[in-house]
């Protein structure tokens, strides 16, 4: 009976312990800690019919930068259907969400980025600071602020970038400046979507090195199929230095043909993905491939739980979460605080 009545107890003990370490955990998270630096864009979503995508040969799901031909799209979407505004671009949503799961402290989440000195460029920052990240933006007005259409048909989504100011980043003019590398210095975990590397690799290589020669963590996200294939060049500079990277089943076929790993097999793509050469030999690098709705494959986000040293299935949880809570919302939003234990 001793034995019986000790069980209850230990496992009070257990839980209150638990509890403890999550409280150190928050308490040990500071501000700027995640740092994230891409295309700041205005979202314009609309849901939209066959023969607007075929006006404008867009495919029903997939991500493609704005060429001449696409420039009358925005104006149209806009005319045409029922548009909404959120504040987007892939590093700046992931950033956000991150900051939504850990809450507090507030401003865990630097970003960085190029907007215009326009009303979108405004509501870019009001929509940053409400998020509580904290939003260091290159404003000039040269270029206005870059949209992204996002196209709906069904459960379909087709998005076009006009990066226009995103476009314009430059590293010698906002990166390089002591107060905002002082930022940079600051955080434990970068995260990037291969999205910037068609604006400013010498920015991203700067960041990765910086996190590479201090063995922090370096996370990068292949973003588009379109990166692997015409920005391979840009995309292999930076591999070396990347510590997690992240792709979606269709970024990962892609990449693998252009790597020559001749397999279509997703694992054996993480895994020779993981084997790629890597600069901070201290860290293994992992590899995190999304399979929409079956299940994820991890070599060896996340971003909330990794700026919190979690267990890597934790991350999976957590990232899992987060993105079966925005899917069922218009835009990169998301209920005022999570139910994630």
């Amino acid at each position: 009976s001793t034995m019986a009545s000790g069980e209850p107890k230990a496992k009070k003990q257990k839980v209150s312990e638990k509890r403890r370490r999550r409280r150190r955990r928050k308490m040990s998270l500071h501000p700027n800690s995640l740092f994230g630096m891409g295309n700041p864009l205005l979202d314009i979503s609309a849901v939209v019919d066959k023969d607007f995508l075929d006006k404008y040969s867009l495919k029903p799901n997939d991500q493609i930068l704005a060429e001449d031909k696409h420039k009358a799209l925005f104006e149209e979407i806009v005319k045409k259907f029922k548009v909404e505004y959120h504040a987007g671009g892939a590093t700046q949503n992931s950033i956000k969400v991150a900051q939504w799961m850990i809450q507090e402290p507030h401003n865990v989440g630097t970003f960085f980025g190029c907007i215009g000195k326009d009303k979108f460029g405004e509501i870019l920052k009001e929509k940053a600071e409400e998020g509580h990240i904290d939003a260091h933006y290159y404003e000039q007005d040269e270029e206005p602020t870059g949209t992204c259409a996002a196209c709906i048909t069904g459960d379909n989504r087709s998005l076009v970038a006009n990066l226009a100011a995103a476009n314009c980043y430059k590293k010698e003019k906002h990166l390089d400046l002591e107060e905002n590398w002082e930022l940079v210095e600051k955080a434990k975990v970068y995260y990037i979507a291969g999205f910037f590397l068609t604006v400013s690799v010498e920015s991203i290589l700067k960041v990765a090195k910086h996190a590479s020669e201090n063995n922090k963590l370096f996370c990068l996200n292949l973003s588009a199929p379109f990166i692997s294939q015409f920005f391979k060049d840009n995309l292999m500079q930076v591999m070396p230095y990347v510590d997690v990277l992240f792709g979606n089943e269709t970024e990962a076929a892609t990449f693998a043909k252009e790597q020559d790993f001749e397999t279509e097999d997703i694992e054996e793509i993480a895994k020779k993905a993981q084997a790629l050469p890597k600069v901070n030999t201290k860290r293994q690098r992992v590899v995190v491939l999304t399979q929409g709705k079956h299940e994820t494959v991890m070599a060896k986000s996340f971003l909330s739980e990794l700026v919190q040293d979690k267990p890597l299935d934790q991350c999976v949880k957590a990232a899992h979460y987060s993105a079966n809570v925005i899917i069922r919302r218009a835009g990169c939003t998301f209920p005022e605080k999570p139910d994630f234990k």
